[in-house]
This record gives C-alpha cells, structure tokens and sequence, in this order.
C-alpha cells in the first residue's frame, strides 16, 4: 500500500512546510537503458527521474 491521492497530498505538503527534498539525478529519454544498466548493478546513489521535455528534443 503506497497510499491514495490524498496521502499523497499530504506527504508533500508536510515536506514543503519541512524543508525536505529527495536528491535525483536528471536523466533524458535517451538515457533510459544506461539507467536502467545502472540500477540493476546498484551504480546509482539518487533516484533517476526522467526529463520529460527530453521526449521532444531532437
């Protein structure tokens, strides 16, 4: 159970009032295999997050 919309919500809520954030590494569309390569021999150290405006680039 990883909670509904509302939870949700809520967790980001109590983050923003708290100064907490989650470290990431930006990754584009193009990089997705490298990640994926990575994370299955735990070479990484933040959670991947995808660039979405990547979907678009030339």
């Amino acid at each position: 159970m990883i909670g509904g919309i509302r939870e949700t919500q809520e967790m980001l809520d109590f983050c923003g009032q708290h100064g907490i954030a989650s470290d990431i590494e930006m990754i584009r569309m193009d990089q997705i295999n490298e990640a994926y390569a990575r994370m299955l021999k735990s070479d990484l150290k933040y959670r991947f997050v995808i660039d979405m405006v990547s979907l678009n680039a030339d």
